[in-house]
Parts: C-alpha cells; sequence; structure tokens
C-alpha cells in the first residue's frame, strides 16, 4: 500500500519537522510515549519526536524514524547515545593508534622533569 502523503525528510540534520509531521506521528502511535512507559501523552505535557536511530548512529531525519517521547524521558536517552557514540569513538581511536594529545605536565611535577633546588635554581632531573 502505498502513502497517500510523502514522507516528510529533513534536508539537515539539524532540520525540525513542520507541525503537521508531527502530529502525524503522534496519531501514528495514539499520542501514547514509545520509551516503554507506553503512558498517554496528555494536553500540555511537553513530548519530543525521538530518533529511533540516534543522528550520531547514523539515523535519518525522516518521518518514519520518528517516535513521540515525554521530554524527561528522551532528555536521557540522548545523553545515552552521545555517551555511547563518544566511547565507540575514544575505543576505535586508541584500537588504530590515535591518541588525544595530551597536555603539559603539572609545573613541579615528576612529570615536568626538571626540579626546584632549595636555593631556587632549577635544574633536570
Amino acid at each position: 500500500m502505498s502513502r497517500s502523503v510523502p514522507e516528510w525528510i529533513g534536508k539537515t540534520p539539524d532540520s525540525n519537522p513542520p507541525p503537521r509531521v508531527r502530529l502525524r506521528v503522534f496519531d501514528r502511535y495514539d499520542g501514547r510515549c514509545q520509551c516503554g512507559c507506553n503512558r498517554k501523552i496528555l494536553a500540555g505535557e511537553r513530548w519530543d519526536l525521538e530518533d529511533t536511530i540516534a543522528i550520531v548512529n547514523g539515523g535519518e531525519r525522516r518521518e518514519s524514524n520518528f517516535k513521540p517521547w515525554l521530554t524527561e524521558h528522551h532528555k536521557g536517552k540522548t545523553a545515552r547515545d552521545v555517551r555511547e557514540k563518544s566511547i565507540v569513538r575514544r575505543k576505535r581511536m586508541k584500537s588504530i593508534g590515535i591518541a588525544p594529545k595530551k597536555g603539559r605536565p603539572m609545573p613541579g611535577s615528576k612529570a615536568s622533569g626538571l626540579r626546584k633546588r632549595m636555593d631556587g635554581t632549577v635544574e633536570r632531573r
């Protein structure tokens, strides 16, 4: 069965869906939060369109990738997605030998390679 209305696809990863798309997604899921609580979203409650496959994990801004989530649940999932992606990125960089550049050692620490004597002179360790 073909769609009577063409699916909305965002032009950029930052593009927000128009209100007509939010309404279609809300109606498709009978106005229920899809985080797992399946709670009815009541009038006046804040809710967001959650990307089923997160943008950082290769998802797209398209209507079929959206689900309605209550805002308090959505914030937690977004934080988990970002944390997961950063862990994967760091592990991948480490496995292929790209180490993050370390900053300068703290002056006066053993890592600095210098030592200050009691008379005020500085010498190499």
